[in-house]
C-alpha cells in the first residue's frame, strides 16, 4: 500500500522492484519507461515518449504519481557485468623500490608481555598495558576505543598476560606524538604474519579495490566491480540532485558502502581470512564520490560559485564510516583540490609522476568528468571539463558500458560503407562502448559517412545509411545479427553528444595550456589515467579530436592511475604527504568563469576541428582517402 501522490519509482521500490533512473530521476533520459497495464496515474513529463508510447500506457516512474490502484509491467532492467578477460580488470603491481615497512608504514604490530596484578600489583588492565607499550615500543601516549577497553580484560587473561596489539602511529620516532590502538589479540601473533589493509578508488562508473599485505606491500588481491549508484544517476549531477530529495543522500551512501562490503568479501574469500583483519583503508575518488560516501551534503558542488564543504578529510574510523572492515581501522580519505578535480586526481598525479617530472606534461583522466593537470615538478594548473557520459555509453541510443557484448572497435570500408567490428567477449553484440564509439566516429568522418559538423550523409548509395526515429542514422549491426535482435545504430543526436563531449575535453586542455601561456606544441608528453582511457585507439582519438595531434610516442595509456596513488599512500606516509602537497600546489581554473572556454569549446565541435591545421595527420588521412595524397 501506498499512499495516492507516491512516485511510480518509490512505490515500485516498496514493492521489492528496483527501477533504474541513470538520470538521477530527473526524467531527462526515459530509460525509467513502465507500462501502466491498469488503475490511474498522473504523467507530470513525458519526455523521450511519443505520443504512441504514452497510448499505449508507458510512463516515466520517476515522473509519474500514482492516483489509485495499478498495475504496471516493469521491462528487464539493464543487467550489469564484468568483462570476462580477466587482464582488462587486474594488473601485476610492483611494490615501490626499498619498501621498507619500519620506516613508512604507519600501522605497526607489537607483541607485549605482561605481569599479571596481584594484591600487591592492583594497577588497572589499560594501565598496565600502557606502562608495557612505554617499555617496549617507547610509547608515551596511547588512545584506545571504548570497543577495545570493554575487550581488553578478557583478551588479556584469556592471552595469559601475553597479547598483540595493532596501533596506528603518524610517526614512531616522535615519542610525544599520540597513537591509536586499533586492535588487541591474545597470545603472540608471528611477526610474518600479513597486517591487512585496502587501497580503494570510487569512480563514478566503478569502484576497484585492492587487498595489500602492508608488511610486504604486496598486493593479493584486485577486484572491481560497477558502482551502485549508478542505478539513482550516471553522472555526479544527477547523483547529486538525487541526494537531495527526501532520503536520497543516505540512500546512494547504503548503495555505494553496499559496493565496497561486496568487493571487501571478495578479496577476503580469495586469501581466507575475516574482513575485520583489515587494519586500514585508503580511498580516493572524486570530491562528489567522497561527500556521498562520507553522507555530507553535496549541493554547493553543483550550485555557483561551486565550492565542497570539504577537500581536505581528517582521519576516520571504519565504524565512523560504515566501512565492513575491522571498527576500529583507520580510514584515509585522500585529499582533493576543488568541486570537480578530486582526490582521484591528485592520486592519479603522484602514481603517474607528473609532480616529479621535469617534462611538460598533459595529464588526462578521461572518464565522466574529464579531469586534466597541465605541469611538472615545479608548476601544476588544472581543470575539470564537464564532458558527461557518453564515451560510458549513456546519452547515446544503443551506448552501453564496456562489458561482455560491446562493439569496441569498427572499421568501415570507404568503397561500399559495410562496417567490420570487434566485440567484447567475441559474442553477438548488444550495443556499442566508449572506444567502440570513438572508431566508429573516426571511421564513419574519414569515409564520408559524416561530414565535419557530424551530420549524417543521407545520399549515400547504402541501406546502412537511413531516416530513423530520431532522424538520419547509420546501421552498424542488423537486428539478425545482434543479440538483443534489433538493428544498433548510431544517430546524429547520438554524434552530437560524442562530439560535444570530445569537444569538452580538447577545449580544457586548450584553455590550460593557454592560461600558463603555452600552445599544444610544447606538451612534451600526455598521459592519460582511468580505465577507459587504458582502451582508446590513439590515432582514433585524434582523428576525431578528442586527443591533440602529435607523435604517438608521447602518450602513455595508465589504467587506473587513481587506484595505484591510494595503494602507494596506504604503504608510505610520505607518499600520503605528497598528495596533500600536490592538492595544495594545484592551481585550479574554474572554467564557468573563464570565456575563453566557451570559445574553445565552439571552436572543438566540428572533427576534428574548426582549425584543421591543429591536426596535420587527421588532414593527411583525409586527403588520402578522397585520392589526392
Amino acid at each position: 500500500m501506498v499512499p495516492t501522490g507516491t512516485l511510480l519509482v518509490e512505490a515500485a521500490r516498496r514493492a521489492g522492484v528496483e527501477i533504474a533512473q541513470p538520470c538521477g530521476g530527473q526524467g531527462r533520459c526515459g530509460r525509467c519507461a513502465v507500462q501502466v497495464t491498469a488503475g490511474t496515474v498522473r504523467r507530470r513529463s513525458a519526455l523521450r515518449l511519443s505520443a504512441e508510447d504514452v497510448a499505449a500506457g508507458y510512463a516515466l516512474a520517476c515522473q509519474t504519481v500514482v492516483e489509485g490502484d495499478v498495475r504496471i509491467a516493469v521491462p528487464p532492467q539493464e543487467k550489469i557485468e564484468r568483462r570476462l578477460t580477466t587482464d582488462r580488470t587486474a594488473v601485476e603491481v610492483q611494490v615501490p623500490a626499498g619498501y621498507d615497512p619500519a620506516r613508512v608504514q604507519p600501522i605497526r604490530r607489537v607483541t607485549l608481555t605482561t605481569t599479571p596484578p596481584s594484591l600487591e600489583d592492583q594497577t588497572d588492565d589499560w594501565s598496565r598495558i600502557q606502562k608495557a607499550l612505554r617499555q617496549h615500543a617507547r610509547l608515551a601516549e596511547t588512545h584506545i576505543s571504548l570497543m577495545q577497553l570493554r575487550r581488553l580484560g578478557h583478551i588479556l587473561r584469556r592471552g595469559d598476560w601475553q597479547i598483540t596489539v595493532v596501533l596506528d602511529a603518524e610517526a614512531w620516532d616522535c615519542p610525544h606524538c599520540p597513537v591509536r590502538l586499533i586492535e588487541l589479540k591474545r597470545g603472540l601473533v608471528s611477526e610474518d604474519a600479513p597486517l591487512w589493509g585496502v587501497a580503494i578508488d570510487i569512480g563514478t562508473t566503478t569502484v576497484s579495490l585492492w587487498l595489500v599485505d602492508l608488511l610486504t606491500g604486496r598486493v593479493h588481491a584486485q577486484v572491481a566491480e560497477y558502482n551502485a549508484q549508478i542505478a539513482r544517476g550516471e553522472d555526479v549531477i544527477s547523483r547529486i540532485i538525487y541526494s537531495g530529495k527526501g532520503s536520497g543522500g543516505e540512500e546512494l551512501r547504503d548503495l555505494v558502502l553496499g559496493t565496497i562490503k561486496g568487493l571487501v568479501e571478495e578479496v577476503c574469500r580469495r586469501v581466507q581470512i575475516a574482513p575485520t583483519e583489515i587494519m586500514k583503508a585508503t580511498i580516493a575518488g572524486n570530491s562528489t564520490m567522497i561527500h556521498l560516501l562520507l553522507g555530507i551534503p553535496a549541493r554547493s558542488i553543483r550550485l555557483m560559485p561551486f565550492v565542497t564543504a570539504v577537500n581536505h578529510i581528517p582521519t576516520l574510523t571504519a565504524h565512523e564510516v560504515g566501512l565492513a572492515i575491522h571498527p576500529d581501522a583507520t580510514v584515509d580519505c585522500l585529499p582533493g583540490v576543488a568541486s570537480y578535480v578530486g582526490a582521484d586526481i591528485t592520486a592519479g598525479v603522484l602514481s603517474s609522476g607528473l609532480d616529479d617530472t621535469e617534462l611538460v606534461t598533459l595529464f588526462i583522466d578521461v572518464g565522466t568528468n574529464g579531469e586534466i593537470v597541465l605541469g611538472n615538478k615545479d608548476w601544476l594548473v588544472t581543470v575539470a571539463a564537464s564532458a558527461g557520459p557518453a564515451f560510458e555509453g549513456s546519452g547515446v541510443q544503443h551506448g552501453m558500458r564496456a562489458t561482455k557484448g560491446a562493439i569496441e572497435e569498427v572499421w568501415v570500408n570507404g568503397d561500399t560503407y559495410e562496417p567490420t567490428y570487434r566485440v567484447i567477449g567475441g559474442v553477438k553484440p548488444r550495443g556499442l562502448c566508449g572506444s567502440g564509439l570513438i572508431s566508429l566516429l573516426a571511421e564513419m568522418f574519414l569515409t564520408g559517412v559524416v561530414d565535419k559538423g557530424g551530420h549524417i550523409n543521407t545520399n549515400l548509395p547504402t541501406p546502412r545509411v537511413r531516416t530513423g526515429d530520431h532522424g538520419p542514422e547509420y546501421v552498424v549491426c542488423w537486428a539478425a545479427d545482434s543479440a538483443e535482435g534489433h538493428d544498433i545504430v548510431v544517430t546524429n543526436v547520438d554524434i552530437d553528444n560524442l562530439i560535444r563531449t570530445k569537444a569538452a575535453i580538447y577545449a580544457g586542455f586548450t584553455v590550460l595550456a593557454q592560461s600558463v601561456g603555452l600552445s599544444l606544441d610544447a606538451v612534451e608528453q600526455v598521459l592519460v589515467g582511468g580505465s577507459f582511457g587504458k582502451y582508446i585507439n590513439v590515432e582514433k582519438a585524434i582523428q576525431i579530436g578528442l586527443l591533440p595531434d602529435m607523435p604517438w610516442d608521447r602518450f602513455q595509456f595508465l589504467g587506473n592511475t587513481s587506484i595505484k596513488g591510494a595503494y602507494l599512500a596506504l604503504l608510505d606516509r610520505r607518499a600520503r604527504n605528497r598528495i596533500k602537497e600536490i592538492a595544495s600546489r594545484m592551481t585550479y581554473i574554474e572554467l564557468s568563469a573563464d570565456n575563453t572556454f566557451y570559445e574553445a569549446f565552439t571552436s572543438a565541435l566540428f572533427l576534428p576541428h574548426t582549425d584543421l591545421s591543429r591536426f596535420p595527420t587527421v588532414q593527411a588521412a583525409m586527403g588520402a582517402k578522397n585520392g589526392k595524397a
